[in-house]
């Protein structure tokens, strides 16, 4: 069947579709880079931006497959959804697409807050849609780690058949737990495109390995810890320092403990709390309550323990002052607290270790964002990244780190795209067309990696 790859980013639908038989007759893309990218990658033309097409100069096609914009949507942005002035109305402009050619199939991908946003009132506004031309619609939310592929990254996708869709979540497999998944599995060795981490970083790293050698093995820690809470007592459950008039707040210590009574103005008493303490709000939200309430509680038990350290931390920009520790074990003696061992990642929200089995979920990171290979004190390398996204036939990708990242971070995930079309569309060749019933065992080619065998 003919397709065509909308927002086609790196192309993974394109390799998705591509490896299933069906040919690409028409893709678009906005970023002049990865239009280049794609002329490179599959050997033909890719448009500009979708809203200056004229919907009629698209190919006919069987299928639609389109991973549009995710920032209107995304908790990590304003939420604005389809209200988004330019690139919530993309959606719309996919709908203009839908009903000049009548595709027999749709397939789009986007963060999973879209099926919530709103209180759904996005998502029943895509349904609605979709149905009004004529579709049966489904959403399915799924992950590769769910394969296999060590990459936990839930995405959400929705699928329109002209012809009455059967429950797909058989043919998804999605209720099988993989066998043990491990990052090495994707890893490189000494791969050309790797990046040390920077020594300053590391020793930012290094303070909060003291921090776990410290603390005894038989305590636990809270998740997320806010170093900034060691000594602070200013006030966080009935109130806010927002509302505090200036003479109540000098009564207080802010961030590690500093005293608040040398201060000339409101403004100069805010600056001496945690960024998250300075909120306009007459009350903090409960998990905010809780996150300061659990680290004081924390802090003042471990003080003499803590006291010199905390000297260290304190000297750090406030990311790095924040630690999220996702290794919990049920009776923490049974933990493993040597950094070397875990991935690292360098978040707003803190310094997070996760254990090697999984990648953190690969997002449109910035550079020191990246996920770090703590054994090998490196970045993982675009190559490698590439691997988690089950693109391991693509050639070729940006020169810039940044922009690798970037764009890897925004793709659709092959191997998972996959899974989706085959129990949708089926394969191309007569045995399998329609039907997608040989979906579940195999290779997954696109990952370069063997496909573990799903089991209950």
């Amino acid at each position: 069947m003919r397709y065509v790859d909308l927002f086609a980013g790196l192309g993974g639908f394109h390799l998705a579709l591509d490896e299933l038989g069906h040919e690409c007759v028409f893709a678009s893309e906005i970023d002049k880079d990865l239009r280049e990218l794609y002329q490179m990658n599959f050997g033909m033309s890719c448009s500009g931006d979708i809203n200056l097409v004229d919907p009629r100069d698209i190919p006919h096609h069987d299928i639609l497959c389109a991973g549009f914009p995710c920032q209107p949507f995304s908790k990590a942005g304003r939420q604005e959804g389809l209200d988004h002035p330019k690139l919530g109305k993309l959606y719309l402009q996919i709908l203009k697409v839908i009903r000049v050619h009548k595709p027999s199939y749709v397939l789009l991908e986007n963060v999973p807050n879209l099926k919530n946003h709103g209180n759904g009132r996005s998502w029943a506004i895509i349904k609605k849609m979709l149905e009004e031309e004529g579709y049966n619609v489904d959403i399915k939310e799924i992950s590769p780690h769910q394969y296999g592929i060590p990459q936990i990254r839930y995405r959400v996708y929705i699928v329109a058949s002209l012809k009455p869709l059967e429950d797909i979540s058989k043919r998804l497999k999605l209720g099988r737990r993989p066998k043990k998944i491990d990052l090495k599995s994707v890893l490189l060795t000494s791969p050309p495109d790797y990046r040390p981490v920077p020594m300053e970083l590391m020793e930012k790293i290094d303070a909060w390995q003291e921090f776990l050698d410290l603390i005894p093995k038989e305590e636990s820690f809270p998740l997320p810890l806010w170093g900034m809470e060691f000594g602070a007592t200013y006030p966080f459950e009935d109130t806010t320092p927002f509302i505090m008039s200036l003479e109540e707040l000098r009564s207080y210590r802010g961030s590690f403990g500093h005293k608040i009574i040398a201060a000339s103005d409101k403004s100069e008493a805010l600056s001496m709390l945690p960024s998250y303490a300075r909120t306009s709000q007459e009350r903090f939200p409960e998990w905010k309550v809780k996150y300061i309430r659990n680290s004081r509680d924390f802090f003042s038990k471990h003080k003499d323990l803590l006291s010199e350290w905390s000297k260290k931390i304190e000297k750090f920009n406030s990311s790095y002052q924040k630690f999220e520790w996702n290794c919990h074990e049920k009776n923490p003696l049974d933990e493993d607290r040597e950094l070397s061992n875990y991935v690292v990642q360098l978040r707003p929200s803190g310094i997070r270790v996760k254990r090697p089995s999984t990648s953190p979920a690969l997002v449109a990171m910035n550079m020191t964002q990246v996920p770090i290979i703590m054994w090998e004190k490196r970045y993982i390398s675009p190559s490698e990244c590439k691997r988690l996204q089950s693109m391991g036939k693509l050639k070729y990708l940006p020169n810039s780190w940044t922009k690798a990242y970037s764009s890897l971070g925004n793709a659709v995930n092959v191997a998972v795209a996959r899974r989706v079309a085959l129990a949708v569309v089926g394969r191309a060749h007569e045995r399998q067309a329609g039907t997608g019933h040989s979906m579940v065992n195999g290779q997954l080619e696109s990952a370069g990696i063997e496909e573990r065998i799903m089991e209950r």
